[in-house]
């Protein structure tokens, strides 16, 4: 099974696609796409959606799993982001993908079980789980990862809980 992880953004928006072969993960890619500060909001969303595009076409992802957004203070960047989520959904369901939705304390707990851990033990469990040599960078990228992990680890337990 092939998971496109998403952590999402209209300046820096995270992607991580692995593979899930029954209780192991295999990176495949992974990275982000920006756009720049000064270019219109549509323009931006119009670079997401192209860009999104051509990685769920190159690498067939089935799933896709999204981080939910969190946000408590910035009003007017909750918008914005809220708008890139829509473009990276429509994106997802136009490409026949099904699409999972996980909070970050989801994300926290399946990667470290602990759902208040810091960014920094979420960044050292993605590149253990993945066998990565570094952390990825930016740290949106390793965000998708770990979504994407979530995602896996939560479609193997629900497997489990089938199959009992």
């Amino acid at each position: 099974m092939r998971i496109l992880g998403i952590d999402p953004g209209f300046a820096t928006l995270g992607y991580g696609i692995i593979e899930l072969n029954g209780s192991r993960f295999e990176t495949i890619k992974y990275g982000a796409i920006t756009t720049p500060s000064q270019m219109e909001m549509p323009e931006r969303l119009r670079i997401i959606f192209s860009e999104l595009t051509e990685l769920i076409i190159k690498y067939e992802p089935q799933e896709a799993s999204v981080e939910e957004l969190f946000f408590n203070k910035n009003t007017k960047t909750a918008l914005k982001v809220a708008q890139a989520r829509g473009a990276i959904i429509l994106t997802c369901a136009n490409n026949d993908l099904q699409i999972f939705e996980y909070t970050p304390l989801q994300i926290k707990q399946a990667l470290v079980g602990y759902g208040r851990a810091d960014k920094k033990q979420i960044q050292i469990m993605v590149k253990n789980i993945l066998n990565l040599d570094a952390i990825p960078k930016p740290d949106d990228t390793a965000d998708a990862l770990a979504a994407a992990v979530c995602h896996g680890n939560s479609r193997k337990y629900r497997k489990l809980c089938l199959e009992k």
